[in-house]
């Protein structure tokens, strides 16, 4: 089976990086692309990820500076082009608040920022599960 292509995008360069390094050492590895904020989210997709296509899935964190996970995921469920993707939003007060408001916009789950390895292999698992 081939890799998942999986957009992230978070402000947290130890975050991006811990991603990055589980989703890679997973049975079906994930090839994680990163962006620093929703803003950068759209402009990597508008430019078809710089030539590799779409990805399978975007995680987006929901605090990042420019454009918030809200705003971004509000943005992607708009556009014809790219609706369709599996959306997840993270953040570190994962509240049933921002669960309801980001499921109703279109996100597929909302979880809490993971704070250790197995938490990080659980999350990256189920997301791939997900979009196998």
């Amino acid at each position: 089976m081939l890799p998942r292509k999986i957009l992230l995008a978070a402000d947290d360069s130890d975050d991006r990086e811990l991603f990055r390094l589980y989703a890679a050492a997973r049975p079906v590895p994930g090839l994680v692309h990163v962006a620093e904020n929703g803003a950068e989210v759209i402009e990597l997709l508008s430019d078809g990820l710089t030539g590799t296509g779409l990805p399978d899935v975007i995680v987006l964190d929901q605090n990042m500076p420019r454009k918030n996970g809200i705003e971004t995921l509000a943005e992607l469920k708009r556009s014809p082009a790219f609706r369709a993707i599996p959306v997840f939003i993270y953040s570190t007060y994962a509240s049933e608040a921002l669960r309801v408001q980001c499921l109703q916009l279109g996100a597929l789950s909302v979880f809490q920022k993971p704070d250790s390895p197995e938490a990080y292999q659980y999350i990256i698992d189920g997301i791939l599960r997900l979009i196998s």
